[in-house]
């Protein structure tokens, strides 16, 4: 072989390789979102070819459960042949949930699967989620985050960017493009039981900043995110997940109050806006006018009056809202919520019923194809501006140095730090002392005798939870004798003699309670059941006689839901976490042993309690 056979064999190969490598710079998603030229052809090219059935499936949003699925199993075949039959557009991923149980899965297991039918579609898919409290709120290893409203208390909307982006970073790499977050709603009702302390407060200017500073975030992640429940839930005292719930305002109260989140949100550039399950009947009188199916609110309110052109999703379609509304006819459901002004349909409770009625419904012209095609080619172009015509596929191998890494972890904790808020003290508990850390003893034994000198009442909707198990850590690590019980409302009656006994016995008390909002959670009083964020009657008759019994020695520290004090004006010593994350539980366990400034101020009014703003430093 010549030298200038060598040569030439010597560029050829570079050449192939520089190919090699251009190619795997485009083989995984990138991270920036913008809409090009390129992008926007590609969607227009991509509607034409499509047929009615392909253009209905694309407004299709399904769950999908993040866990490992064999590629040949039932149930993966299932998920991958109603994906194509159908035509489904965009999955919603989620986890195992067996209530009160919710099993997460592993971020590889969610960015495997995810990839296999984004390789499986025959168009790109939109992965949305529901990242709350950050992508921990299905998938273990990665970033815990405390609730909204701990993140309003903090006072620095900064958290909330900082919340976005990290969010973003974590949820791109594992596959998910799309948060349904954040909350814009203001939660003015205390009895309030499915916003609560997913709202950032009480205060709408100041919820809106909050909503926009967490869209910053997300977006210089390249993360879409829903700015929801529009046109505002805050004011309701019904869960939504399970009967109608009615916004009641006037124009003037909503124009002040439940809107100014979302003009933020608009001005700030958010992707979509989730539409309610609500009732409004200053902006719709028709009685059976829930939210998400009347063009006024829609198409009247949010298109026309405040100039919104992005995506509009309803909220998952399934809830016991709007199917009772649909009982007899639940296909029509998704035209209703289509001719409303939504774009993507989540969750239609029968897939098949919903595709059909959509397509009779464009056949018969009662959906114009051109109204069709509108939001078609606006799903489309989100997709292209995701870069997912030419990338579908996240690098698996790249987890391990964006997910759960030890910068994302420590503003996590740093902001559940900044949430926690002292709202009343006597002076004579805060800060508990430690008593020294547990000796080493041989594998297996305990060396440690419980006392009662400091006792521990944890408080839980059921004691098999994971609630209070990482403070019930955190204090024994500073109290390795510390008698620690826990107890439900099954538990409580019976319990209740034992525990007033070990309470009286005790030098100081903290009674954690555990009330958030849960969706579609039944609880059963006398006027029937009901979602509640109250506690039960044998767990609230528990926490009385514990603070009769030694209320000046006690800490009642609520793990969520912080208007509970207003059931028990006689607390003296309260704290709140608002969030039954781990980072909260640590937060507060800091903050009950003096181990950090409590610097947190109330974002909502607790009433007979304590007025928005309040909160104060414990004493030493």
């Amino acid at each position: 072989m010549t030298r200038s056979t060598i040569r030439r064999a010597l560029f050829v190969l570079t050449l192939s390789f520089m190919a090699i490598s251009a190619s795997a710079k485009t083989k995984y998603q990138p991270l920036p979102v913008r809409l090009d030229h390129d992008g926007e052809k590609w969607a227009e090219k991509t509607l034409r070819k499509m047929s009615v059935e392909e253009k209905v499936g694309q407004l299709f949003m399904i769950w999908t459960r993040a866990e490992f699925l064999n590629v040949n199993s039932p149930a993966y075949l299932q998920l991958r042949d109603t994906m194509n039959k159908y035509h489904v557009g965009s999955f919603a991923m989620t986890v195992r949930y067996e209530p009160p149980f919710i099993y997460k899965n592993e971020p590889y297991e969610a960015a495997e699967l995810l990839n296999r039918l984004q390789s499986d579609s025959k168009l790109p898919l939109l992965i949305a989620a529901d990242f709350e409290v950050g992508v921990s709120n299905r998938l273990h290893g990665t970033t815990g985050f405390p609730n909204a409203m701990a993140i309003g208390a903090s006072g620095h909307p900064q958290f909330a960017e900082d919340f976005g982006r990290i969010t973003g970073e974590e949820a791109r790499a594992i596959g998910v493009h799309w948060n349904f977050f954040p909350v814009a709603d203001v939660n003015s009702n205390p009895d309030n039981p499915i916003i609560n302390t997913r709202s950032f407060g009480e205060d709408p200017q100041e919820v809106g900043d909050f909503v926009s500073a967490y869209i910053r975030g997300a977006h210089s992640a390249g993360m879409l995110v829903t700015a929801k429940h529009f046109p505002g839930h805050g004011d309701t005292a019904t869960d939504s997940h399970l009967g109608v719930a009615q916004v009641s305002g006037n124009h003037a109260r909503l124009d002040s109050v439940e809107l100014p989140p979302f003009r933020k949100a608009i001005e700030a550039g958010v992707d979509s806006i989730m539409i309610a399950h609500v009732t409004v009947p200053a902006l719709d009188p028709n009685p059976n006018a829930v939210a998400s199916v009347s063009p006024a609110i829609v198409t009247g309110l949010l298109r026309q009056q405040l100039r919104y052109s992005g995506l509009i999703v309803t909220d998952a379609l399934d809830m016991g809202a709007l199917t009772r509304l649909y009982s007899t006819n639940i296909g029509q459901e998704a035209v209703d919520a289509f001719k409303a002004g939504n774009d993507v349909l989540l969750i239609p409770p029968d897939l098949d019923a919903a595709d059909r009625a959509m397509i009779a419904a464009v056949r018969s012209g009662e959906i114009s194809e051109s109204r069709l095609d509108e939001s078609v080619l606006k799903i489309l172009k989100t997709k292209a501006s995701l870069g997912l015509h030419k990338a579908r596929l996240v690098d698996i191998s790249a987890l391990d140095r964006t997910v759960g890494s030890p910068e994302h972890v420590a503003v996590g904790q740093q902001i559940a730090d900044a949430g926690i808020t002292l709202v009343r003290q006597n002076g004579t508990v805060l800060p508990l002392k430690k008593t020294g850390t547990i000796s080493a003893g041989l594998p297996y034994q305990s060396g440690v005798e419980v006392r009662n000198r400091l006792v521990v009442i944890v408080l839980t909707d059921d004691v098999r939870l994971e609630a209070g198990r990482m403070l019930e850590r955190q204090i024994k690590f500073r109290v390795p004798d510390a008698n620690v019980i826990y107890t439900d409302p099954d538990l409580a009656t019976a319990m209740a003699p034992n525990i007033v006994a070990a309470v009286q016995q005790s030098e100081k008390v903290v009674v954690a309670v555990y009330a958030a909002p849960t969706a579609g959670k039944v609880v059963q009083t006398n006027t029937g059941a009901r979602n509640s964020v109250s506690l039960p009657d044998a767990s609230t008759d528990l926490l009385h006689r514990i603070l009769k019994a030694s209320g000046q020695k006690t800490v009642l520290l609520a793990v969520g839901n912080p208007y509970l004090a207003k059931d028990f004006p006689e607390v003296q010593n309260y704290l709140c976490t608002f969030s039954a994350a781990p980072v909260s539980e640590l937060s507060a366990a800091k903050a009950l042993f003096g181990e950090m400034a409590i610097q947190g101020h109330l974002p909502v009014t607790i009433p007979g309690i304590a007025a928005r703003g309040a909160g104060t430093s414990a004493r030493k």
